[in-house]
Order: C-alpha cells, then sequence, then structure tokens
C-alpha cells in the first residue's frame, strides 16, 4: 500500500487527559516536546525544558514562529514540595528601530502599516529570551539546550499536517510577493524543493542550523552584537529596510511583574502591557458577576461574547508600552471599572464603543519539573512567517510584529523609534491562595486571550480536566456583530444567538481558534494533569 493519506481526520479526537509526577512538556510538535523532555532527563528544570523546546519549534514550525520573533514568559520557582513559590514575568518583545517613524513609512506610501516586507519589522526578542532565561533559572550548558533544535534542522525532520498546511498557504502567498528583493530568499529557505513541503516529506535547513550554532556558542550575542547582526544590518540596507546594528545592539529583554485578576477563588496571571493579557482579565472581570449555570446556555454564551466584545475594544483603545499608557492598567482592572462595563450587557448583541475608566498564523508551550517549577511560554513571527523577510543563509525569518502600531499622531499605539507594539501573544498562569497550579496558553493572534478567557471558565467553572478544556468547542469575536463558531455547540444556542442579534458563521476550519496547552500541579501529590491541543499536531511528553 502506498502510504499517503487522507489528513482530514473524519472523526472528533478524543484523548485522555496526561498524567506525571516527575516533568511534563505540552508543546505543538511532537518533537519540540521531546527535546523538552530530554533535558529533564540530562537533570535540567522546566526553564531548561522550555528554552530546548522553544528552539526546536523555530525548526519544525516556522508557520507559526522563527528565530526573528518575539517572546513571553510567566516563569514559576517553586519554594518547596506545597505549592509556594514565586511567579516571574519576562517581556522579550521587540521596539521599533530608530528609523522606523510615521514620516518615513507615509513618505514610502502607505497610509496605515504594511503586513509585510521591512516595514512591519521591529527587532526581534527570541534569541534574547532564550539566554536570559537561561541565565537567571537554568541549570545545564546553554549549548545542550539547543543541540537538539541543531540537530533537527541539520538532519531534517517529516513535516506534520497542519504545519504543511499552513506552510502551503504562505508559500502562495510570497511566492507572489518575489519580486521584492528582501523577500525572494523565503523561497530558497521554506520551498527549497520548488514547492512548501507536504505532510510527510523532510524538510531540512542547513543555514537555521549554523544560525543555531552561532547562538549556541555566542549564548545568542552573535544575534544582537555580532556576526550574525552584522548580517542583519547588511541585509536591511541592501534591501530597504529600517533595522541595523544600532537597534540590535540597544535591545535587552526586560524582567516585569505579572498582573491577575481573582476569579471565583483563582488567580489568573498574565503579562502586563504591552501584552494584551489584560483584554481576558478584563473579559473575566465582567464575568465573574454572573451566576454561571452549564456551558451550553445561551444567556451565558451571549454574556461571554459581549463581555469579550467589550473587553477587546478597551484593549485596542487603551493598551500599548506601558510608559505611553494614558489609562492605569489598575484602573482598567477595578471593580469599579468591570461594573460599569459589566452593565452594558443587556439581552441582545451590542456595537461597542471603548470606556474611558478614571484616570488612575505563535506558538505556546507549557513544562513543569520535579521540584514544581513551572513556565509559561509563547513566541511567534505575528502573521504565519511573519514579514516574509527572510535573511540569506542563515534561516532567520523575522515578525512583522510592527503592523499592529498605527499611524494616527492621536492614537496611544502610535509608532514611535524604541517603542514596543500592542502584542497579541500572552502566556497564561493559575495559582489559587498563593498556590501554583500551572501554566495555560492559546496561541492564535487575536483569538489568544478569548481563548484564555474560554479555558479558564471550562476549568474553574465547568469543573473540565485539562483535556476536555481544550478539546471544548470554541467561539471567537470577530469584530463588530460577527461570531465564529465551532461545530459542537448545540443549533438551538446558535440560533439564539442569531436571535439575540449575533452575526453567526460555523467554522469550517479550526486552525484559527486556536492552539493551546495546559499544564496543573496537584499541590498536594505533586502529580501533574496535562491537556495538548486538537487543533493541531500537538504532543505531551513526560518525565
Amino acid at each position: 500500500m502506498s502510504l499517503t493519506f487522507d489528513h482530514n481526520n473524519p472523526y472528533p479526537s478524543r484523548r485522555s487527559a496526561t498524567y506525571a509526577d516527575r516533568g511534563m512538556v505540552a508543546a505543538s510538535q511532537p518533537q519540540a516536546s521531546q527535546a523538552g523532555r530530554d533535558m529533564l532527563a540530562q537533570g535540567g528544570n522546566a526553564i531548561d525544558a522550555a528554552i530546548a523546546t522553544a528552539a526546536v519549534l523555530t525548526v519544525v514550525e516556522p508557520s507559526g514562529n522563527g528565530i526573528g520573533g518575539d517572546a513571553f514568559a510567566l516563569v514559576w520557582i517553586a519554594e518547596g514540595n506545597d505549592g509556594h513559590g514565586k511567579l516571574h514575568g519576562l517581556n522579550a518583545s521587540g521596539h521599533a528601530p530608530k528609523r522606523l517613524t510615521p514620516e518615513a513609512v507615509k513618505a514610502a506610501g502607505h497610509d496605515e502599516m504594511p503586513l509585510h516586507g521591512w516595514t512591519p519589522v521591529t527587532v526581534p526578542g527570541i534569541p534574547a529570551a532564550w539566554a536570559e532565561l537561561s541565565k537567571q533559572y537554568g541549570k545545564l550548558d546553554f549549548a545542550t539546550l539547543l543541540a537538539p533544535a541543531i540537530r533537527i534542522a541539520r538532519e531534517g525532520f517529516p513535516v506534520s499536517p497542519v504545519i504543511s498546511q499552513l506552510w502551503q498557504r504562505a508559500e502562495i502567498e510570497f511566492r507572489a510577493k518575489a519580486s521584492d528583493p528582501a523577500i525572494a530568499p523565503w523561497l530558497e529557505a521554506f520551498a527549497p524543493e520548488g514547492h512548501a513541503p507536504r505532510p510527510g516529506e523532510l524538510h531540512r535547513n542547513e543555514a537555521q542550523a549554523r544560525t543555531l550554532e552561532a547562538l549556541a556558542e555566542s549564548r545568542c550575542e552573535s544575534f544582537y552584537r555580532g556576526e550574525l547582526a552584522q548580517k542583519i544590518d547588511a541585509f536591511s540596507q541592501a534591501t530597504g529596510g529600517y533595522l541595523r546594528a544600532d537597534d540590535l545592539a540597544d535591545y535587552r529583554p526586560e524582567w516585569v511583574e505579572p498582573i491577575s485578576v481573582n476569579y471565583r477563588g483563582y488567580d489568573v496571571w498574565e503579562i502586563p502591557p504591552n501584552g494584551q493579557g489584560m483584554v481576558a482579565l478584563m473579559a473575566l472581570r465582567m464575568m465573574e458577576g454572573f451566576d454561571v449555570t452549564v456551558r451550553d446556555d445561551p444567556q451565558l454564551l451571549h454574556r461571554q461574547l459581549e463581555a469579550m466584545k467589550l473587553a477587546y475594544t478597551d484593549g485596542h483603545h487603551h493598551i500599548t508600552q506601558a510608559e505611553y499608557m494614558r489609562t492605569s492598567v489598575a484602573s482598567l482592572l477595578s471593580d469599579e471599572y468591570a461594573d460599569t462595563r459589566r452593565r452594558l450587557i443587556g439581552e441582545n448583541a451590542i456595537d461597542p464603543e471603548p470606556g474611558q475608566p478614571q484616570a488612575g498564523g505563535t506558538v505556546y508551550l507549557a513544562t513543569a519539573d520535579s521540584d514544581g517549577n513551572m513556565v509559561s511560554y509563547i513566541q511567534s513571527n505575528y502573521h504565519g512567517f511573519g514579514s516574509g523577510v527572510v535573511v540569506p543563509e542563515t534561516g532567520i525569518s523575522l515578525q512583522n510584529r510592527g503592523h499592529g502600531f498605527s499611524l494616527e499622531a492621536d492614537h496611544v499605539n502610535v509608532l514611535a523609534p524604541g517603542k514596543r507594539t500592542f502584542h497579541t501573544i500572552i502566556p497564561g498562569f493559575l495559582t489559587r491562595g498563593g498556590t501554583a497550579l500551572g501554566p495555560f496558553g492559546v496561541m492564535g493572534g487575536f483569538m489568544q486571550p478569548q481563548g484564555h478567557m474560554q479555558v479558564v471558565m471550562n476549568l474553574v467553572d465547568f469543573d473540565l480536566n485539562p483535556q476536555a478544556a481544550l478539546d471544548a468547542p470554541r467561539w471567537q469575536w470577530m469584530g463588530g456583530r460577527k461570531i465564529g463558531i465551532e461545530p459542537g455547540y448545540p443549533l438551538h444556542v446558535i440560533r439564539e444567538m442569531a436571535a439575540r442579534g449575533h452575526q453567526m458563521t460555523m467554522a469550517v476550519d479550526s486552525t484559527a481558534y486556536g492552539r493551546g496547552q495546559i499544564i496543573l500541579r496537584d499541590p498536594r501529590s505533586g502529580v501533574y494533569c496535562g491537556g495538548t491541543e486538537p487543533r493541531t499536531d500537538s504532543s505531551i511528553a513526560v518525565f
């Protein structure tokens, strides 16, 4: 028989939650989660496992992330076996280059930030995130952490079905733009056989292997202040880019204090702005004021949709780099403001406007070790392969995070040199009474806070185990009154949403509904329970 399969699974996937007592790695690719598990087996901790997993993901899932992307992390450092410890936040998003100004963008003929090419490229933060995490909390030698990614890039790997699908979509887009000298190298790096790899086809990237070796040898210094930085600078200058070596040299990731709200006795943690995690927290604050019955209650779903619309409208209006915000995080998360916004939720769908409180295409992974340390980590190129810009002979694909900037002078997120834009990628973490429960996350652009809200409610309100919490069908606000919803919701619920004024669309492609991972720790036994995403090629590895 021929090993040619139809990868459209006609049946609902059912899998059990995964348990382990010494360590666990949940990621969107089996090779990546196994690499993290191998670090635990070599005596590494959850931080080492996260770095190794993340590095492999840049190789095996280039449709969602790459060496030239951004990252955020929530790191729980345990203090004993009782679940106590401290949560640390790392913001490794990049700033706009010094030469990237609204005037320069408009002079180039753009009325808004473009999606592809050099203009939306900001300073990448992923290599700095790896180095910083290893320096602060890792146990193993840094070169050991990148060794699996180097090997897989050099020897090749069979491409998984969902990633192949996303890869082929990107090829169509970038082949049409190959006349741009900044984008032309994409085809050489990611379609070397003349086409994007199909499921099961081997893909090798020797250039990326060499780059990863340079990162391993220099603890990522080469990317910011060495040979790789010079290559990025030279290609940018040669092809009309704004990014320069001095932008890279000036970059440092930032340790930040995570923010949280208490939802029905559970503390839900997110990275503070410039991340959009606050959107999920604002929506949960609104929902806490309503009684919750059963998951498929039409009234509940309507309120969820309205709360998310209101929270997102506020997020887009108020969130940017913290120093540039005109409204405080505390005021946006306050009881008073949550009450004000909750009162706007009636019986029918609304078209929300931003409130004004008183002044005052991504990859996610979760890791845990035998000592109770846990990491919630996310990295991304933003839109699929990002900007489409690939630095020749390096395998470095650059993100397009700058697409999120506004060119409107009075907008809170207006482009400015050295500024971080509103950021979609967000890791999540749960604690209760100061005790760690564990990391969770749902990748997928603007789906992310919507996924966070739904997963948290699945766990807290409906007592679903981590796997079921991810398996459950999802909805997505798509702007205005447009709502996408996955199959699995009862038809009468969908009909009632339509009767309330929501414009309901049934999803035929679940790749846009987020891809998540969850690891939760039983504080009494120390046993981990994990769930992994059925909408992609995910895997949990245990130790």
